[in-house]
């Protein structure tokens, strides 16, 4: 459990995207945000492209980034 909200939090720290701007880009309760960064809940398959879609919106490269740390970060 984990590897996606470890992706999440870098992006969002990287970025300076706050959990509440990605939360309103994907018209979601921040909750849900916090609880993929704290590592307490995956995000389901559909959101995890859900999320690289709003990153991408917000800032193109952490789309990107997201799906790179996500797939192919070792930690």
């Amino acid at each position: 459990m984990g590897r996606a909200g470890k992706a999440l939090k870098r992006v969002l720290q990287d970025y300076q995207i706050t959990q509440n701007h990605l939360a309103v880009s994907m018209s979601i309760d921040r909750s849900n945000i916090s609880r993929w960064v704290n590592e307490s809940r995956d995000p389901s398959a559909e959101s995890v492209a859900e999320l690289k879609d709003a990153l991408a919106l917000i800032h193109l490269q952490a789309g990107d980034d997201f799906v790179r740390y996500f797939l192919y970060s070792k930690g």
